[in-house]
């Protein structure tokens, strides 16, 4: 998880910040900025292209997972095969053709995008579908979420520290290593070893030994009507839907909220995320200890209030008196410990979803409800980026920031309704 979660990070704090920076960045601006019908600017329709592409994607490698009677398991040998197209894609995707704005950056942008969606999509399936074939029990599928939160989250912390590479890269040789560049060389570090992360987790899970595997016999098309019209696991989706455009709100902005509305260092960023870290590790084993006592659904229904709440303080950022330090050291501080549940807690109620299905139906359809799930984060990320995106065209530059306080209202909205429609959640007992 935590390999994935670096490459994926990669994109999601970077890529915007790349192509289209603010004028204090020091980066060169790399497509148009113009708006398409006034409203769409051009990285979010590029963005919004490919993630839609490997949504289209999602079912068919699912399918081909549970169905697969490859004698080393279900799931290992896809995830192998996808690690290499996973890093190459990764890089090439912050290697535009050139080094100015141009339609060939556009162009480039496009497939290099749609070969890593569609290459991490193949690792990042199978994996999921392992959990609940990996941890029989409803606690134990809250210790292994846990753990994939924990990995999850290093993965974060490392991406964050992007541009602090980057600074000590470039101070090497000031005169020859431009910012462009010094970028460039810290995305391949960092992609290596995300690649070297996801290479580890395929040596050291023997998936026969560890797994049941049993390949699903029923056709697509019923699986997904069986998945689809499973009325718990619509509400789930529609929550974690709202739940995951927020997040790649805050992911795609933090470097605007930092330069921008607080106008400090890019180099904070890392401090921040470390910070994030500690406070969300000093939740983790509340969170599962309340998990037992209380359920999972009230946690996770607080945990989105909460959140709502703190978007709400995006908007206001750079406006209060108290000094820019403190008022985003508060706002991570805060942010910490609903996601830590956010991370965690998803995950083990979806295997438990995945369970109960599969004793009703006799079918083990894990990979295409993971499948789904995944569709659905993906088009929310896509929706995320997109709307972010959109929103700069009213505003990214200091003295000029309204488009960037708009995300924090979006995101105040998104999760409030994800809190309210998680309340109707039937909370699967456990097996």
């Amino acid at each position: 998880m935590m390999g994935w979660s670096i490459m994926i990070n990669l994109i999601s704090v970077i890529l915007v910040y790349l192509y289209i920076p603010p004028t204090s960045s020091g980066l060169p601006n790399l497509i148009t900025q113009v708006a398409v019908f006034g409203i769409f600017n051009v990285i979010a329709i590029v963005t919004a292209s490919g993630r839609l592409i490997d949504a289209v994607y999602d079912p068919f490698i699912a399918q081909f997972s549970d169905q697969s009677k490859n004698p080393k398991g279900r799931r290992i040998p896809l995830m192998k095969l996808a690690i290499i197209p996973s890093l190459i894609f990764c890089c090439l995707v912050f290697y535009p053709l050139r080094e100015a704005e141009c339609t060939l950056n556009i162009v480039w942008l496009v497939f290099m995008l749609i070969g890593f969606y569609v290459s991490s999509t193949t690792y990042i399936i199978p994996y999921n579908a392992l959990l609940p074939e990996l941890a029989p029990g409803s606690q134990d599928k809250v210790r292994l979420a846990t753990w994939q939160s924990v990995g999850y989250v290093f993965g974060i912390g490392i991406a964050s520290n992007a541009f602090n590479l980057t600074d000590a890269i470039q101070n090497i040789s000031p005169e020859t290593i431009t910012r462009i560049s010094a970028l460039q060389i810290t995305i391949v570090i960092m992609a290596a070893l995300g690649a070297v992360c996801m290479l580890v987790t395929v040596l050291a899970i023997d998936e026969k030994k560890y797994c049941i595997s049993q390949p699903s016999a029923i056709p697509m098309k019923k699986a997904l009507r069986q998945t689809l019209t499973n009325k718990n696991f619509q509400l789930f989706i529609v929550a974690d839907f709202s739940y995951f455009i927020a997040v790649t709100i805050i992911t795609s902005g933090l470097m605007y909220f930092v330069t921008v509305l607080l106008q400090l260092p890019e180099t904070i960023g890392n401090k921040l995320m470390i910070m994030m870290v500690l406070v969300s590790f000093i939740f983790y084993p509340i969170i599962n200890f309340l998990a037992k006592i209380i359920g999972k659904k009230i946690i996770v229904i607080v945990s989105l209030a909460l959140l709502s709440i703190i978007f709400l303080g995006i908007y206001f950022l750079g406006k209060s008196d108290f000094h820019p330090l403190v008022q985003i050291y508060t706002l991570i501080a805060f942010a910490a410990i609903p996601l830590a549940s956010l991370n965690i807690l998803p995950n083990a109620i979806l295997a438990e979803i995945i369970e109960k299905d599969s004793e009703e139906t006799k079918e083990n359809k894990e990979a295409i409800y993971f499948a789904v799930r995944y569709f659905f984060v993906k088009i929310a990320q896509t929706f995320g980026i997109a709307l972010f995106a959109m929103f700069l065209i009213y505003g990214k530059d200091v003295g000029n920031d309204f488009g960037i306080r708009l995300n924090g209202i979006l995101g105040f909205v998104l999760c409030f309704l994800a809190a309210l429609i998680f309340t109707r959640f039937k909370e699967v007992k456990p097996i």
